[in-house]
């Protein structure tokens, strides 16, 4: 790391510019800014589900996701630059089977709900995909690591079991999405 910050504020992005890792001047609205914005929204949800009562297995899990985010930022912010592992992506393969090893299997949809720990990862989950949608569009029109773009597909399945995980060690079960009853039909806007 070259730089340590000293001085919070530098004034340097008072133009709508933003510096990137490799000393070049970019819009803070590029799809790379925001793409790296995305990354590092989801660091911070994922901080916020560590804030919560855990697991063990689950706590330590998320923390080293939380470090490989921070090297998927880093990567990021250096166009052309490769900082993403295979390894990185089947570790979350290995947890993946862990975990969902041990769940009932899914016979309905299942809503993002219960308790507040399995509500968070849902949460997380959405802010993951939407950094995975951030970096397709960005490899659209400059390098991005297939790696990279692996690592949040798989860690957003991740976050969906982890989500039915926490709900079990709170005591809860999936919440299931149940469609509409047709009891529950509507005649000018008013139910019967």
């Amino acid at each position: 790391m070259g730089h340590r910050l000293t001085k919070i504020y530098t004034r340097t992005g008072d133009t709508g510019e933003t510096g990137l890792g490799d000393g070049s001047r970019v819009p803070k609205d590029s799809r790379r800014v925001r793409a790296l914005g995305d990354v590092d929204e989801l660091n911070s949800a994922i901080g916020l589900l560590l804030a919560e009562k855990l697991p063990a297995g689950v706590r330590l899990a998320l923390g080293g996701i939380q470090h490989d985010l921070f090297d998927l930022g880093g990567e990021v912010c250096i166009p052309g630059h490769a900082s993403m592992s295979e390894s990185q992506v089947s570790r979350l393969e290995a947890l993946l089977d862990e975990y969902n090893g041990d769940l009932p299997p899914l016979k309905e949809f299942i809503l993002p709900g219960g308790t507040r720990a399995a509500s968070l990862a849902h949460l997380s989950r959405t802010v993951c995909r939407r950094a995975e949608r951030s970096l397709v569009s960005l490899a659209r029109d400059e390098p991005v690591g297939t790696t990279a773009r692996i690592y949040l597909n798989r860690l957003s399945d991740l976050l969906f079991v982890l989500g039915r995980v926490l709900n079990r060690a709170g005591g809860e079960s999936d919440v299931l999405w149940q469609r509409k009853q047709t009891s529950e039909k509507t005649k000018g806007g008013k139910r019967k």
